[in-house]
């Protein structure tokens, strides 16, 4: 009941795109400041709503961006500029004040969205649902989707690991790395976004 074709290949698409390791940083930098149950919590809840965002677009993808007049393009753009401005706001250190680190719920947004069910990985999903040959094909998508979400979990949950080891001032470092890094990434997707409207111009 499982293709191990279709399922590897989706499974490494998914992982390119959604980057568990690249992740891990990122996810210390937004979680920082919080006490270690509430971070753990952030990290499940963080690949459950990737998880649900990623699973509606996989059953009904292709209708809703189709019902909002919405093109590839124009997601990716979009999720590119919301990813700089937090990756500003974690270069410039605003994400440490007070009211930033414990008021926001970061696991939603941008933890689970974008960062995890982003443009890429939702577009990949909604591809990989429609060409899938019957059930054999669809059981191994939907288990290829489950599977890297609970790597994602992993990922986060044991890079708690990570803040006890590196302090407070490797947190701060980690922060601005993943300012810069989570910077590159927005541009890139933009960029992604722009040159496939120049193309089909």
């Amino acid at each position: 009941m499982l293709d191990l074709a279709v399922f590897g290949s989706l499974f490494l698409t998914l992982f390119v795109i959604m980057d568990p390791p690249g992740i891990t940083p990122i996810f210390l930098a937004l979680t920082s400041g919080r006490p270690a149950k509430m971070q753990r919590r952030m990290a499940w809840q963080a690949a459950a709503v990737a998880f649900g965002v990623i699973a509606v677009f996989g059953v009904c993808g292709r209708q809703i961006l189709a019902y909002l007049h919405i093109s590839t393009p124009a997601l990716m753009i979009a999720g590119g500029l919301l990813l700089l401005l937090i990756a500003l706001d974690l270069l410039t250190g605003k994400s440490e004040a007070p009211t930033q680190t414990k008021d926001v719920n970061v696991a939603l947004v941008p933890l689970g969205m974008p960062l995890l069910a982003g443009p890429g990985a939702i577009v990949s999903v909604i591809l990989a649902v429609q060409h899938a040959d019957g059930v054999t094909g669809q059981v191994s998508v939907w288990a290829a989707i489950a599977a890297i979400h609970v790597v994602l979990w992993l990922v986060m949950r044991f890079s708690l690991v990570i803040i006890r080891v590196i302090k407070d001032g490797g947190v701060v470092l980690v922060t601005r790395l993943a300012g810069m890094m989570l910077s590159a990434l927005a541009v890139q997707q933009i960029i992604n976004g722009v040159t496939q409207v120049v193309n089909g111009a």
